[in-house]
C-alpha cells in the first residue's frame, strides 16, 4: 500500500482487527462502543478524540449518551478502509 488513499486488503482489515479486538467491521465502517464510570469521564474521551481526529484530519461518526460514546470510522472519499483508518483506530485506542 503506498498511498493514504489506497483502499486496505482483507488481510490488512483482519490484522488489524486482530491488533484492535474491541473494533468491529460493519460493511466498509470500523466500530466500536466505549463505557466510562459516567458523563465526565466520556466527555473527557471525546475531547482527546476530537484532538486525533483533528490532528489527522479524519473525523469519526460518533454519539454519546451518558457514559457511552460510540465510534465508527471509515474513508467515505474512497468508499473503504484506508491507512488513515488504521492509524485512527490505533491513536484512539492508545488513550481508550
Amino acid at each position: 500500500m503506498t498511498g493514504s488513499k489506497a483502499l486496505l486488503t482483507e488481510q490488512e482489515i483482519g490484522d488489524l482487527l486482530a491488533a484492535h479486538p474491541d473494533w468491529h467491521r460493519e460493511g466498509a465502517e470500523l466500530r466500536r462502543s466505549y463505557r466510562f464510570s459516567d458523563f465526565r469521564a466520556a466527555f473527557a474521551f471525546m475531547t482527546h478524540v476530537a484532538l486525533i481526529a483533528e490532528r489527522l484530519f479524519h473525523h469519526p461518526e460518533w454519539s454519546n449518551v451518558y457514559n457511552r460514546v460510540d465510534l465508527a470510522i471509515t474513508s467515505h472519499d474512497v468508499g473503504g478502509l484506508t491507512a488513515r483508518d488504521r492509524r485512527f483506530v490505533e491513536k484512539v485506542d492508545a488513550i481508550g
